[in-house]
């Protein structure tokens, strides 16, 4: 697969998928899949039959910095 094929539904149910430590098991938590070069999926670990979420590596980076800046916390 190369960067300009977008991964099937077939390629993500053979995926390797991983969660945050922080996750400790209880649930809720976002799976995420970096099998795919230039591709990251994202799936509800509560539901991993559901599609997932798959944007190219350029997006997901910009989603972490914004994350990691806090600039999607909640207001107030």
């Amino acid at each position: 697969m190369n960067r300009d094929t977008r991964p099937t539904r077939e390629d993500l149910t053979a995926a390797h998928w991983f969660k945050a430590a922080a996750s400790g098991g209880n649930g809720g938590c976002l799976e995420v899949c970096r099998d795919f070069p230039g591709w990251v999926a994202i799936r509800d670990s509560e539901d991993p039959a559901n599609p997932p979420f798959v944007v190219t590596e350029h997006v997901w980076r910009c989603f972490l910095d914004g994350a990691r800046k806090g600039e999607f916390d909640a207001a107030g």
